[in-house]
């Protein structure tokens, strides 16, 4: 499978569409493989006319895992977090997000289109604030500025995201441990499979499962308390999209967001949770693609899709 060495880390990728094309760049959450992206997001979006890359983040799937890096218990990281204390890292979403500004460099792509998803917005949005002459637009999906204050998941969804996590699970403990996190994060689609998520998690754990990875990538997201102040410094052309109904991150977090980037235009859309629901991928297919069309500056706006 295509592999490409960036920042210190080999990083699975992979592309769809014309390479002369526009190019986007996806960019998934916590502990989520490139394969989450689903099939009718990415072809939607090749056959409005753009290169569709996407990639396994650091620590996860098909990419490098940091083996024997520091992964303390995320209830410490936070702990010293309101404290306003350091705690061992062993990278940052600045260094997740320099993995993407390398995978444009090892593709010879000199700006795309950056798209990110939960953690994946977290990393867009660096990418947009430490390199803005490689960003031709910035999409920020169901994702966060970090501010303090902002309201944080359900106490279920804490809880189960702040458990520790067996390192060598049966097969088929982890499958189901994965579906039931999918559900209860994501909106009740009647469009959606009975069996999708069983199967998304399936094929994750069959590509690379990496608990501590998991965890690392929890800790960079926790240590990074400084992008929120930041923000007012993007200069691309930014999208916001969230679902109304988001359990893990709530509305108010990307409504924050908008907030804090000049001219970005905020889209809430009913009936989406923290996921990518069947039938909302045509709408956020024609919004993103629409936006990197003609991303232009305009009054930032919030509209109920």
């Amino acid at each position: 499978m295509p592999k490409l060495s960036v920042n210190g880390v080999d990083l699975h990728y992979e592309e769809s569409g014309n390479r002369t094309a526009p190019a986007i760049l996806l960019i998934m959450g916590l502990g989520t493989q490139h394969i989450a992206w689903p099939e009718p997001f990415v072809a939607g979006l090749v056959d409005a006319g753009y290169r569709v890359i996407q990639y396994d983040n650091r620590d996860i799937g098909e990419s490098t895992y940091l083996h024997g890096a520091s992964a303390i218990s995320p209830v410490m990281a936070v702990i010293a977090a309101r404290l306003g204390l350091r705690f061992p890292l062993a990278y940052s979403i600045a260094d997740m997000a320099a993995d993407a500004v390398g995978l444009l460099d090892a593709l010879d792509i000199q700006a795309a289109h950056i798209v990110g998803v939960s953690m994946g917005g977290m990393i867009a949005q660096r990418v947009a604030i430490a390199a803005p002459n490689r960003v031709l637009s910035l999409t920020s999906i169901m994702s966060s500025s970090g501010a303090h204050g902002l309201p944080g998941p359900s106490a279920e969804i804490r809880k189960r995201l702040m458990a520790k996590r067996l390192t060598n699970p049966d097969r088929n403990w982890a499958i189901e441990a994965g579906a039931e996190l999918l559900a209860l994060i994501g909106h009740p689609d009647p469009t959606r499979p009975a069996d999708a998520y069983r199967g998304l998690a399936a094929a994750a754990f069959d590509r690379g499962y990496n608990p501590l990875g998991v965890r690392r990538q929890m800790l960079a997201i926790i240590a990074d308390r400084t992008r929120a102040v930041a923000l007012p410094r993007v200069t691309a052309p930014t999208l916001v999209i969230h679902g109304a109904a988001d359990p893990l991150v709530p509305m108010a977090c990307s409504e924050d967001i908008a907030r804090r980037i000049p001219n970005a235009r905020l889209v809430i859309i009913p009936e989406m949770a923290h996921d990518l629901p069947p039938s909302k991928v045509g709408q956020m297919v024609a919004l993103i693609a629409d936006h990197a069309g003609g991303a232009t500056e305009q009054p930032a706006e919030t509209i109920a899709a």
